[in-house]
């Protein structure tokens, strides 16, 4: 076990005992998110690999019967996991871009994007630690959801490498090579600080990833003269 993992005896709220005039709908979901929540912290306190459906079962607060309605096996629930949380933590850093609106302050802009997105794991530590430690254990269709979150965080980080553009038009246009190396390096550090036990202090990675992404997003001259390393 981690003993590091917040919350560990973490069990679902169960819906009102007896009739209820819940719809259904409104059950089925109740049910699925509490699945999803408890596999994220089972597998977090234990690690995927001794994860059992029985496991999440009884912390999520359902019949067995109810998780193979949802899911086909203990892989599936926790694919649709990664899958939805990461649609999450993307909506949001999309939101925060729109937020951002026309070029203007680039380094302010970018700042705001890293704290959402180190924000929202740092509220999740169970979750980070799901993903960022457990997730490769779950086999290569994990890993290859995993590749296409990348794309699409790599895909945001080229919008703020074009952004800076239009501030700084003597900059050489953005590499594709660059980009996918900004989201695969924002990523290790997190995992990193994540399996190091510092989940909740993921603030802390704030100034090297500001350097990191402007150095290969922007330029070096630019990273070591607004945000140098620490």
């Amino acid at each position: 076990m981690n003993p590091k993992v917040k919350d560990p005896g973490w069990s679902g709220d169960p819906l009102p005992r007896g009739r209820h005039k819940l719809p259904r709908e409104a059950v089925k979901a109740s049910q699925r998110e509490r699945l999803l929540r408890a596999m994220a912290e089972v597998a977090a306190e234990r690690g995927f690999d001794a994860t059992s459906v029985a496991q999440v079962v009884a912390a999520a607060r359902v019949s067995t019967n109810t998780f193979y309605g949802f899911f086909a096996d203990k892989t599936d629930c926790f694919l649709a996991l990664c899958e939805e949380e990461g649609e999450r933590l993307l909506a949001s850093l999309e939101a925060q871009r729109r937020d951002a609106g026309e070029p203007g302050d680039a380094l302010a802009a970018l700042d705001d994007g890293l704290r959402v997105y180190l924000g929202w794991w740092e509220e999740r530590p169970a979750l980070a630690r799901a993903y960022f430690v457990e997730l490769p254990a779950a086999g290569h269709r994990a890993l290859a959801e995993r590749d296409r979150q990348l794309e699409r965080f790599a895909g945001l980080l080229r919008q703020t490498a074009e952004r800076a553009r239009t501030l700084l038009p003597g900059l050489p246009p953005v590499r594709d090579l660059d980009v996918r190396a900004a989201a695969v390096m924002a990523n290790e550090l997190v995992a990193a600080h994540v399996r190091a036990g510092r989940a909740e202090h993921l603030d802390e990675l704030l100034p090297d990833l500001r350097y990191l992404m402007l150095r290969l997003l922007v330029s070096d001259e630019v990273a070591n003269r607004v945000a140098p390393p620490a």
